[in-house]
């Protein structure tokens, strides 16, 4: 007869493969967030504030990238960052993640700072601030709600993305779903596998508890 108990969490923190997956998903997820939002805001700034040529024909054409299907772009992706020496590198999978992640993270961050008056560009340069202190002193406190709803959908991607994960971490480095996908063999511990699953949906359930009234007043704004 089975029982309730917390073995199988305990068993799934004492193996070390699993907790290494777990560590580099984390890895990975931090690296992409952080460079896809470091690129995302200043491209953003630019679409919301300055008009030009194709402006919006470029803005759409990013999105467009964006519903590729990852499985074309894997075979030159691989070959390329194999030359660059990026297969089995968290910048490689964080790179490859961030490409996917920038047309929906600008596309965010560009309704946020349209929201957001101009007076506020103004006043902030007539004070005397520089570029890069208006941005981390006026306008990044003004998108905060924009700037964590752009961090959660980057982050679900690359939590849960498998394609490039297979292929760009051939020896090493492999994250938490390739973890849980190897779980599987003719003897497959079930147990194991749905407290592995559990602890893989934890984090993302805490980013949309906490982005969850962000993320319907960013489809408002885009409206």
């Amino acid at each position: 007869r089975g029982s309730f108990g917390l073995m199988n969490y305990r068993d799934v923190l004492a193996t070390p493969e699993l907790r290494a997956a777990m560590l580099n998903s984390a890895i990975y997820v931090l690296l992409n967030v952080s460079l896809c939002i470091a690129v995302a805001l200043p491209a953003a700034y630019a679409l919301a504030r300055y008009s030009f040529m194709g402006d919006r024909h470029f803005l759409l054409a990013i999105l467009v990238f964006r519903v590729t299907p990852p499985v074309v772009l894997s075979l030159p992706i691989f070959i390329l960052f194999a030359e660059l020496g990026l297969v089995n590198s968290p910048v490689g999978i964080a790179l490859v993640h961030c490409l996917f992640n920038l047309p929906v993270a600008i596309w965010i961050l560009e309704s946020f700072i349209r929201a957001v008056p101009r007076e506020l560009d103004e006043t902030a340069f007539i004070d005397g601030h520089s570029g890069p202190a208006f941005f981390f002193r006026h306008l990044i406190p003004a998108i905060a709600p924009g700037i964590g709803v752009a961090a959660f959908f980057c982050f679900i991607f690359s939590w849960v993305e498998v394609v490039f994960a297979r292929i760009l971490t051939v020896t090493g480095g492999k994250p938490i779903t390739m973890a849980i996908q190897a779980m599987f063999t003719f003897q497959t511990n079930i147990g194991m596998v749905m407290a592995m699953t559990c602890l893989s949906l934890l984090p993302g359930v805490a980013m949309i508890w906490f982005v969850r009234n962000h993320i319907a007043r960013g489809f408002t704004l885009r409206a």
